[in-house]
């Protein structure tokens, strides 16, 4: 046939060749994931985005870290705190999923499960799912050799510790006397486990299904390289291995192929699949304020990682950012405020860490921090948690721009020593001094208010903004913020 249409051939309207393309993006590519991501570093609402999320999900996955990870959801005036388990383990038609990128500690897992199932928790283990591929944090019990007290919190009742646990504590205690500073872990293991990953000695779930006496073999020689390393630890392997051995037939109705899973998930009938990040960029072990980091990619790439997933899947990127700054432990905060600001924000926010029980550090929100999370992870819209917090201030200050030597930088800078020294340049804004707690659209904020939200979208470039409370609202409100396009 000749290059030439005839007279009565149309060429399709753009709307349709749009549609036509997507249509055929979906069915060779298969479904595309939802993804919540912490844009700070750490605690800014990620779980209560989850829940709003997962009520129409299908699969809720975590990715990355452990029970290092602590998300808070209410339901019904019940509190449930969430460590290992998705936090939308709470929807009871939906299936959750953990990736091979997470670390496991089997008991805490039970225990955890446990507590949630007095507040109200049902049914879980026939809605989870665990990827054959996820590597085991180690149990041990505490004996009297190893000094507990100084490395990890004594039980309550009789509980299975982990020597990776125990080893994260000891660890901590040496850079303490060494160094005069530790790095501020949780000492739940999880670097000590994706260190034995990365050394691969560690041991997953799929060798604890198999071969017992296989793994029975490698786990000994795990425990004796871990002793060798710390003269004082004392471990029951056999003891431990009874124990692992009970927990393998508990889990394995729970076990597949995870690769699989997630590939019948994305390529079978259509599926809502949401992936829920644990910590958050600014404790990327790549790209957060190291070596005051997990031990784990907690930004997209990690996404793909974790859940052995390709880059084509990857759909919405939700950043999760408080209206302010928050930090546990130690390290770099530019924005901190150790005056009566801060005391403001720590007491009116309730700022005590969920995994750790410690208190957060606070400060302004700072916006270098924001773009850099958006560097790397690309996030398609925000959700903005703990507006209200700031309702009483009658002024409130944005960290704008860093600067070293009197100059503007326009990064963030990679080097603690050097993110210690940057001068903060804030902007000055109006309070709003009005309760937005009640605030379920737009319009229903103070213009203050507003003003503040659209400084965080034009300095940040993000395209669009949700709040966490009206997530599951009409998503297209004209009055949202659009912020202002940089020059092409």
């Amino acid at each position: 046939m000749s290059g030439t249409r005839a007279s009565n051939d149309r060429p399709p309207a753009a709307g349709g060749v749009k549609r036509g393309r997507l249509q055929h993006e979906a069915a060779t590519t298969g479904s595309r994931v939802t993804v919540v991501l912490g844009a700070q570093w750490g605690d800014e609402g990620k779980g209560k985005v989850v829940d709003l999320l997962a009520t129409d999900a299908d699969i809720i996955s975590r990715f990355q870290g452990g029970n290092n990870a602590g998300h808070t959801v209410v339901v019904d005036g019940k509190e449930y705190d969430f460590h290992l388990l998705p936090s939308g383990i709470i929807n009871t038609k939906a299936m959750s999923f953990i990736g091979n990128g997470v670390v496991v500690h089997l008991p805490g897992l039970f225990e955890e499960a446990e507590k949630n199932e007095k507040k109200g928790l049902k049914d879980w283990e026939k809605r989870l799912i665990l990827s054959d591929r996820a590597h085991l944090v180690h149990p041990r019990r505490p004996c009297n050799r190893l000094s507990l007290p100084l490395v990890v919190p004594p039980p309550a009742r009789p509980a299975v510790f982990d020597f990776h646990q125990a080893v994260d504590g000891l660890q901590e205690v040496q850079r303490q006397a060494q160094e005069g500073k530790n790095i501020g872990t949780t000492r739940k293991g999880i670097g000590p486990a994706y260190s034995s990953k990365a050394a691969r000695t560690g041991l997953r779930i799929c060798d604890l299904l198999s071969d017992f006496d296989e793994f029975s073999t490698r786990f000994k020689n795990l425990a004796h390289q871990h002793q060798s390393m710390f003269p004082t630890l004392e471990i029951d392997v056999e003891g431990q291995l009874k124990r692992l051995k009970g927990f393998a037939e508990r889990i394995r109705p729970m076990v597949r192929d995870g690769v699989y899973f997630m590939y019948e998930a994305l390529h079978g009938a259509p599926k809502k699949i949401l992936v829920e990040g644990a910590n958050a960029a600014l404790l990327d072990i790549d790209f957060g304020t190291y070596p005051f980091v997990t031990s784990s990619n907690c930004t997209v790439g990690g996404v793909c990682t974790g859940l052995g997933i390709p880059p084509q899947n990857i759909g919405e990127v939700y950043g999760v950012v408080k209206a302010y700054t928050t930090r546990v432990g130690i390290g770099a905060f530019p924005t901190e405020q150790i005056n009566e600001i801060g005391d403001l924000l720590q007491s009116r926010g309730h700022e005590w860490g969920v995994t750790t029980g410690r208190k957060r550090r606070c400060g302004w929100l700072d916006l270098m921090t924001l773009r850099y999370a958006h560097m790397v992870n690309g996030f398609t819209a925000l959700a903005l948690t703990k507006l209200d917090i700031l309702d009483v201030l009658d002024e409130i200050k944005v960290g704008i721009a860093y600067k070293l030597s009197g100059k503007r930088i326009p990064y963030f800078p990679a080097n603690q020593e050097i993110l210690q020294k940057v001068e903060v340049e804030y902007e000055t804004l109006p309070g709003w001094k009005a309760d937005t707690t009640g605030a379920r659209k737009w319009e229903d904020l103070p213009p203050q208010a507003q003003n503040y939200i659209r400084e965080m979208g034009w300095r940040w470039q993000i395209q669009r903004f949700d709040d966490p409370a009206v997530l599951d609202k009409d998503r297209a409100d004209p009055g949202r913020p659009r912020p202002r396009q940089q020059p092409q």
